[in-house]
């Protein structure tokens, strides 16, 4: 699940800490940047659980109606298609889902204020509608549903990106990229694999946690020589007037540039300037590029650098 992205993105964060704090000890950064990617990795469960908690909430408030005093004829007999929403039965079940939340003890318990927001959103929107009459029931349209639902109030939602912030510092940048792995989840889901359905892992392999590692470190430990090629780069500005994030940045480029031979270089290049335009100063993003590329035509010229 932790893809390539998140990686760059965390050991960005980590190098820039790193240096804030005095630089003295790349091993307490690097076990850093692996809880780090763990959390991350936390945080892709907990939202699974949000699509949980927000049906387990509208049956609370189906029981509550109907245990009025006078209960109307719509309360006491209601419709109980969203409640008994099959995807959701199915992930409710799921074994890793409930290791996650036995073990990190986790759930939404403490923020039913937010959840019944959520709830009230959903049961007004056209989404909630179109499903809640339509007469068709089936396994498809009911993870169908929880996509669109995802995609529309989940997905950009500041008020859940405030509630995260405030659990852990380490969800602060994550969740846009952890949205993309939920819906990949909610389209993988299958009625035939019950509660054994596979979540996506915390790596996709050994080549990805390696990948982190060893551009970590590379990035740190070459970074005399890395400085160096930016500073020569930029000869119309003292390297102290850059700004520290876009250094980091074109220091974590040209660790994976010259320490990857398999990554493309226009990969590397793209994803970097593409951090540099989100996470740096409006110009970051043409500046870094502009230095990026002069480096590599220079080191290609010496012949230091073979690969496209």
């Amino acid at each position: 699940m932790i893809n390539r992205v998140l990686i760059r993105l965390k050991i960005i964060q980590i190098v820039y800490a790193y240096y804030q704090n005095g630089g003295k000890n790349i091993d307490a950064s690097e076990k850093e940047l692996f809880f780090s990617l763990s959390k991350a990795y936390d945080l892709y469960n907990y939202l699974l659980l949000l699509i949980v908690a927000v049906t387990n909430y509208a049956q609370k408030r189906i029981d509550a109606a109907k245990s009025k005093l006078a209960p109307t004829p719509e309360e006491l007999s209601p419709n109980m298609k969203f409640v008994e929403n099959k995807f959701v039965a199915q992930l409710e079940v799921n074994k890793q889902l409930a290791n996650f939340s036995t073990n990190q003890k986790r759930s939404w318990n403490n923020d039913e204020d937010f959840v019944k927001g959520l709830y009230e959103q959903i049961i007004v929107s056209d989404i909630y509608k179109e499903y809640m009459s339509s007469t068709v029931s089936s396994y498809e349209n009911d993870r169908e549903l929880w996509r669109k639902l995802y995609k529309t109030f989940i997905y950009n939602n500041e008020d859940l990106d405030v509630l995260l912030e405030d659990q852990s510092l380490y969800w602060n940048d994550d969740k846009y990229i952890i949205d993309t792995f939920v819906m990949k989840t909610i389209k993988r889901f299958d009625e035939r694999n019950g509660a054994n359905q596979q979540l996506l892992p915390e790596f996709k392999d050994d080549e990805d946690q390696e990948f982190a590692r060893r551009l970590f470190r590379r990035t740190i430990l070459n970074s005399d020589y890395y400085r160096h090629l930016i500073s020569e780069n930029t000869r119309n500005w003292d390297l102290d007037r850059v700004a520290f994030m876009d250094v980091v940045i074109m220091q974590c480029a040209l660790a994976e540039i010259l320490s990857f031979p398999n990554i493309p270089v226009s990969v590397s290049l793209n994803e970097y300037v593409d951090i540099a335009k989100i996470y740096s100063t409006p110009k970051s993003g043409s500046f870094v590029n502009g230095t990026l590329d002069g480096i590599v035509n220079q080191l290609k010229k010496e012949g230091k650098l073979t690969k496209n």
